[in-house]
């Protein structure tokens, strides 16, 4: 919730190998993260005119376009690993409207995956013998 920059990185990194976590994240930190504290720091201060505010908030809804853009690349991209169904709503409208929901059901999809992949029978181990504290009943000796 904090950081999904990091989750989308994550994400990316696993359904394409060549790109590295980091460049995701930094792009998504950019865009996402960074429009809401220019929104937020707008808000907080109230002497910015009406026309800067403006293009603020244009410029903020534009960027939060090219994030859904971009992050909705890499939805079909984990649709057409998995052979899965497309959404009913188009991907790119999935990350615009619930983009930190979209993140967490493309990490779930994933680590689904990986586990049907996992050889179980590796992980089983039989348990050890049970042991029975006693004494033989052929030996009547004490060991005092």
């Amino acid at each position: 919730m904090f950081c999904p920059c990091v989750l989308f990185g994550r994400n990316v990194e696993a359904i394409r190998e060549d790109i590295p976590w980091t460049t995701p994240c930094v792009c998504h930190a950019v865009f996402v993260e960074g429009g809401v504290a220019l929104g937020i720091l707008t808000a907080i201060f109230h002497g910015v005119d009406p026309g800067s505010s403006f293009l603020i908030g244009e410029g903020l809804m534009f960027s939060w376009w090219l994030c859904g853009a971009y992050t909705s690349i890499f939805r079909q991209e984990l649709q057409k690993k998995y052979h899965l169904k497309n959404s009913p709503c188009d991907p790119c409208m999935v990350h615009c409207c619930l983009h930190w929901c979209a993140n967490c059901q493309e990490h779930r999809e994933r680590r689904g995956h990986l586990m049907e992949h996992i050889d179980a029978s590796a992980t089983i181990v039989d348990p050890p013998p049970v042991e029975e504290m006693g004494m033989p009943r052929e030996s009547s000796e004490c060991c005092f």
